[in-house]
């Protein structure tokens, strides 16, 4: 059965990840990533992978579903502002 922690956690990880994909739509439709911060995106990719790890050593399948789903879409973004940062210009 399961318990009521259980569910509070795939709802949490639901909406935070389901609340990452307009914005990384966005960037991959446009390929636009001026108004974003490098600095952000690049600490952010790297909490997530943290994250996605702690899942992993917990065995919580939540976090790691959640984590791996926003650190594909989080990695995808940071490349493409890392392409238009450096490789573009």
């Amino acid at each position: 059965m399961i318990e009521t922690h259980e569910i509070v956690s795939y709802v949490a990880a639901t909406f935070t990840t389901a609340s990452f994909l307009p914005q990384a739509i966005l960037t991959i439709k446009t390929k636009d990533t001026d108004g974003l911060s490098l600095g952000m995106y690049s600490m952010f990719a790297i909490g997530v992978f943290c994250w996605l790890l702690y899942g992993i050593k917990m065995e919580d399948e939540a976090i790691i579903v959640a984590n791996a789903i926003t650190l594909i879409l989080a990695g995808i973004i940071l490349s493409f502002k890392i392409y238009n940062t450096f490789i573009k210009k």
